[in-house]
């Protein structure tokens, strides 16, 4: 499909108040969308269904699916882009004083928590608005999918909950077959041109937390279990320490579901202990996250496989087979549009060497991502 064909199709589904999701994979340039045929909110039941998932930080509330039965599927490369397309459309119109004093309280208090309880680490978080002169989620999402090749890009819209935006560097889980992987994705620093730099122990502390917790979560449900050496990424202006934990499902391993609340929150969106973490974020951030720091992606998708072509087996090329997977990604440097304003929504990783005011300047530059395409 052309690029004008598939933004039209995206434009009248909008248009007619139908749910879609359109997305790019990192690092590829396929562009693939699901179009649901109805308005109906449908939410998953056990995680075996099939098609594109939606889920809140909040484990105990529903997981909406757009599903591949129901749905109409199309795909198109990278699209053209004009100089329209990079029409200046934001107002930067909450970067005041009182914004900054009150993270940096939060940010403060959560050091304090840590000091006088177990907790050893909380992701704080606050969402700011942008007043939008051209609320055109299209446009914006086409400067995403211009700006970061190496995120996870995406626009998701159901008339019943609302439209969402964002550019994720962190997958959750990747699940073929019983081949699984997940990424520790921790520590923040602003990229000024090269990925060769220092870390500090705070930030290697911190993406320290995240891999532990993953690999003892996964214990129950894997097997020979790898992690990766700790690397630097680079995410648009920003970079992060980053390691893989692989490893195979075991066979007396429990269902996605029960994986998934395993897993998430893990502590790059919450923080260690689980619970302690997540009370101390209920109880002191002053907004709901919604789908913030949740996660989305495909489910249970099916991919086909051709026979690696030689001699032996030239007679069997059109032979294929069939295998299931499953990558989902951490929903962050995310925004949702509410009419005329884009609500953009940033955090950071609190340790006992956290300093209130280094910490609301790493939420500046996250919310950067989002605000440089508005």
């Amino acid at each position: 499909m052309t690029s004008a064909l598939f933004f039209e199709s995206l434009r009248t589904q909008w248009e007619s108040g139908l749910p879609f999701v359109a997305y790019r994979k990192p690092n590829e340039t396929q562009v693939n969308a699901l179009f649901q045929k109805s308005d109906t909110l449908i939410y998953t039941q056990d995680f075996t269904e099939s098609g594109f998932v939606f889920s809140p930080y909040n484990q105990e509330e529903e997981t909406i699916l757009i599903p591949l039965e129901g749905s109409d599927r199309c795909s198109m490369s990278e699209p053209e882009v004009t100089e329209s397309d990079f029409y200046i459309n934001g107002l930067d119109n909450n970067q005041n004083p009182a914004s900054k004093e009150r993270h940096m309280d939060l940010v403060a208090k959560g050091v304090n928590e840590i000091e006088q309880s177990n907790l050893q680490k909380v992701v704080l978080s606050r969402s700011e608005a942008i007043e939008l002169t051209d609320p055109d989620p299209l446009r914006i999402f086409k400067k995403l999918l211009h700006r970061y090749s190496r995120a996870f890009v995406y626009l998701w819209y159901h008339p019943k909950i609302g439209l969402w935006l964002g550019a994720t560097p962190e997958t959750l889980i990747r699940v073929e077959n019983k081949r699984l992987s997940v990424m520790a994705l921790a520590g923040t620093q602003v990229y000024q041109g090269t990925v060769d730099v220092e870390w500090k122990t705070k930030e290697r502390q911190e993406q320290q937390y995240v891999t532990d917790f993953i690999v003892s979560n996964l214990k129950t449900s894997a097997e020979n279990i790898r992690v990766s050496e700790v690397e630097t990424t680079r995410s648009g202006n920003l970079l992060h320490l980053k390691s893989t934990i692989s490893g195979t499902l075991k066979s007396t391993a429990r269902d996605m579901r029960q994986l998934l609340r395993t897993l998430h929150p893990t502590p790059a969106v919450c923080g260690v202990p689980k619970n302690e973490a997540m009370a101390f974020i209920k109880a002191n951030e002053d907004y709901d996250r919604e789908f913030y720091t949740g996660f989305l992606g495909e489910l249970n998708f099916e991919k086909k496989r051709h026979p690696r072509s030689s001699v032996r087996n030239i007679e069997h090329r059109a032979y294929k087979t069939q295998t299931h997977y499953t990558q989902l990604y951490v929903n962050l440097r995310c925004m949702q549009l509410k009419e005329n304003q884009a609500i953009l929504y940033v955090g950071g990783g609190i340790t006992s060497l956290s300093d209130p005011a280094s910490e609301w300047d790493e939420t500046v530059s996250k919310s950067n991502v989002i605000k440089s395409v508005l």
